[in-house]
């Protein structure tokens, strides 16, 4: 069973006009080998709205970054836009739970592949693209990124967040300085997600959210990475 996309169209605050649209997106293409009747997936979709994605990035750090260099914004650009990042979006939007997914892609964990979550991100861009425009897509995009100075700081962390806050936070205040709590744990077996808060000295730092304890605290590590970037531990 996937989750209702109601509450996805309420995470992104976009409604789409044409629900079909929002459906189609949320198809993989294993939905039709179950599902033969099924009018199509969302790879025409995905190739829409990468190339809506990669303008509404690109215009905005055009905005934020008066004085970078092409170079520069590249780079941030590539940060914002890579796979990783966004099947980690994907995650705290709760598209993950909403994905169709035939069987044996089910069993197999595809609803927690980077790969599929990344192309129903885009496709769910290139949806809000046509049922809305450019305008609402800009706007909904945008709206799930947020601060893009700390998206970027926490998506220059790499591949291994948990580390580099804990080489950044070590020198400050020691090697125990740092714990991961469980705050909530949702969903049933298939789709369970978990939210996790990590604590610097016991104040909360960053929370995040995702279909494994260890998915969320690395999502919990980006946040906070983000927070020490603006604010960085001092004794």
């Amino acid at each position: 069973m996937t989750a209702d996309p109601k509450a996805l169209q309420e995470r992104i605050r976009y409604a789409f006009r044409d629900p079909a649209l929002l459906e189609r997106a949320l198809t993989h293409a294993s939905w039709l080998q179950d599902n033969p009747a099924c009018p199509g997936n969302n790879q025409r979709l995905e190739f829409l709205g990468d190339s809506v994605l990669q303008l509404i990035l690109t215009e905005a750090l055009f905005g934020l970054y008066p004085d970078g260099t092409e170079g520069e914004l590249t780079k941030r650009r590539a940060i914002l836009g890579r796979g990783q990042f966004l099947s980690r979006l994907a995650r705290e939007i709760g598209l993950d739970a909403c994905l169709r997914l035939g069987a044996n892609e089910e069993a197999s964990g595809g609803r927690g592949r980077d790969a599929a979550l990344e192309d129903a991100f885009e496709a769910m861009v290139g949806a809000v693209n046509l049922d809305g425009g450019l305008e609402a897509a800009r706007r909904t995009v945008l709206g799930i990124y947020g601060d893009l100075p700390a998206r970027l700081a926490a998506g220059e962390s790499g591949a291994n967040p948990k580390g580099r806050l804990q080489e950044i936070v070590q020198p400050v205040h020691g090697n125990k300085a740092l714990s991961y709590d469980v705050l909530a744990t949702e969903g049933a077996d298939h789709e369970r997600r978990y939210e996790v808060a990590v604590c610097l000295l016991g104040r909360r730092i960053g929370s995040g959210r995702g279909p494994s304890k260890k998915v969320a605290e690395e999502e919990a590590a980006r946040a906070a990475l983000a927070a020490l970037a603006a604010d960085p531990p001092s004794k």
